[in-house]
């Protein structure tokens, strides 16, 4: 994309003069497009910062830059400017910065497309020409998407996708039957890129193998070989904004959110409509004149600005701690809970007094509560964690309730066995649905509401030594069944094992035992002979 010269920049004076060019007005060609024009009449000075950039960007797949910078040296050629080369005092990693200590040392015009980097050098007095680079209104990558679309995926010699549809019912169509050449999809990252670098958004991840971009309302991957075998972009759009009122939930659960929740978390699998919900609940509390943070990576919570957003990428663990610890905001919502540390800071900061929603990756409700274990004492959980949000399809599918009890847990029956327990209720019936507790060495996550199935148990009692040979083929590795009695009494099973053996059974073949309840719709009690 070509740019014009800024008409209230100072320009040169009519002798000939030595001008070097940033890497913004290279890849634009706006630096190529003043040679030809005659604006330049000796020499270009190009960084070596600047032409390493240009090299670790080709290496990548990224040539854009590589083929502007050899029109410019084919341009000058042709009208007899003579191009060298310089290496600046500043680091390789910092092309700028090098672009500016060349210019000031060797008293150069500069020829720049990044704004701030030209009222730098006019405010230390370097001469500058300014090219305002000339685009579109709408991005390159707009045409793919329709008011429907969720996201596009483009590949180099692959058709050009898109996901058409909403959250949980959408499906992967072809935008065209033509393969993206790499020439086409080079311009797309290059009009990324540049608006980027403009202020229109702001790079969020730069990797050696990938990119991450925040463009106004949508989220760009770019990944480069040799991390992706192709060049490829995927980027993703909210297709609808909700406020928590269009989830239509009952009284009790926002008087919940209102009153009691304050360790929130968001579950669900991807694309379902996780984050769509967080913001919703977000707005929610900003309209009850709550202080919300967010910690983001990458930043694409869509919130008014009263609310202020925190980069995980561009922050340590360290830093976020002691930013919301000593700021104490009402509420922080800590987008994409992945590893350990987002873990440790959500539980430090919800213990220290600050309400935490997470928004975290599960393909059940259970699944959600199960990340925690290992990362946080068992005991502590219900503090940290008062309230589960499944979403699925864009809807509220389940919520959860958490508490502690001191009990004896579920399948077990002697006094002596009683010890705390983190019961997992069902908010809308009110049934705790799971259990966990510590046993040995070993946290248990028990089912406790049963599905109706088909098979011994469904409907009739059954008999002892009918089951016996079932339960056998578990427990029969980790003990001898000539001292293991059976009984039945209804649709309960009790099994009783020697003293010595419980540890073993219930961590090696606790989870076996709950799979053949569910399969045949029993209950089975493991209870220790005395």
């Amino acid at each position: 994309m070509r740019g014009s010269i800024d008409e209230g920049t100072p320009k040169a004076s009519g002798a000939a003069f030595e001008a070097i060019p940033d890497i913004t007005s290279i890849k634009s060609g706006f630096a190529a497009d003043l040679i030809c024009g005659g604006k330049i009449e000796r020499r270009i000075i190009l960084a070596g910062a600047v032409v390493d950039v240009v090299r670790r960007d080709s290496e990548r797949g990224d040539v854009m830059g590589l083929d502007e910078l050899a029109k410019l040296k084919a341009v000058a050629e042709q009208t007899g400017i003579e191009v060298i080369l310089k290496e600046g005092s500043k680091r390789a990693d910092d092309p700028d910065g090098s672009v500016l200590t060349i210019a000031y040392e060797g008293g150069y015009t500069l020829i720049a497309s990044n704004e701030n980097l030209a009222k730098v050098a006019e405010s230390i007095g370097i001469r500058v020409i300014k090219g305002k680079t000339k685009r579109p209104a709408e991005p390159i990558f707009q045409k793919y998407f329709t008011k429907d679309t969720m996201s596009v995926h483009l590949k180099e010699g692959v058709p050009p996708r898109a996901k058409i549809g909403r959250p949980g019912s959408w499906e992967l169509t072809d935008i065209s039957r033509e393969p993206i050449t790499k020439v086409e999809l080079e311009k797309v990252v290059q009009d990324i890129l540049e608006r980027a670098e403009s202020g229109e958004g702001f790079m969020e991840v730069k990797r050696e193998g990938s990119n991450i971009i925040m463009l106004k309302d949508s989220r760009i991957i770019i990944t480069f070989p040799p991390f992706s075998d192709r060049l490829e972009l995927t980027i993703t759009r909210k297709v609808a904004v909700l406020e928590i009122e269009d989830y239509d939930l009952p009284n009790s659960l926002l008087s919940r959110f209102t009153e009691r929740a304050e360790g929130v978390l968001i579950a669900g699998a991807p694309g379902m409509g996780k984050t769509t919900f967080a913001m919703a609940l977000a707005k929610f509390y900003l309209r009850q004149n709550k202080i919300i943070k967010t910690i983001e990576s990458p930043r694409d919570l869509r919130l008014p600005p009263t609310a202020t957003q925190y980069s995980k990428t561009r922050s340590s663990s360290e830093e976020l701690h002691d930013v919301l610890l000593l700021s104490r905001p009402d509420y922080t919502f800590f987008d994409e809970m992945r590893d350990t540390d987002d873990f440790k800071i959500f539980t430090d900061l919800r213990l220290a007094g600050v309400g935490m929603v997470g928004v975290i990756h599960a393909t059940a409700p259970i699944d959600s509560i199960q990340r925690f274990l290992g990362r946080v004492e068992l005991g502590v959980i219900p503090s940290v964690i008062d309230t589960v949000v499944f979403i699925n399809k864009g809807t509220v599918e389940k919520v959860y309730e958490l508490l502690t009890t001191v009990k004896v847990p579920h399948g077990l029956t002697e006094s002596d066995l009683t010890r705390p327990v983190v019961q997992v209720k069902n908010s809308a019936t009110g049934e705790v649905e799971y259990e966990i507790y510590v046993f040995g060495e070993r946290t248990f996550v028990v089912p406790i509401k049963r599905r109706e199935h088909g098979g011994l148990g469904s409907g009739q009692d059954v008999r002892g030594d009918k089951i016996k040979p079932l339960i056998g083929r578990i427990l029969g590795r980790y003990v001898d069944m000539g001292e293991v009695e059976v009984s039945a009494n209804g649709q309960a099973v009790e099994v009783y094992v020697p003293n010595e053996a419980m540890p073993t059974i219930m961590k090696r073949a606790r989870k076996k035992l709950q799979r053949m309840e569910d399969k045949l719709g029993l209950r089975i009690n493991i209870r220790p002979k005395h």
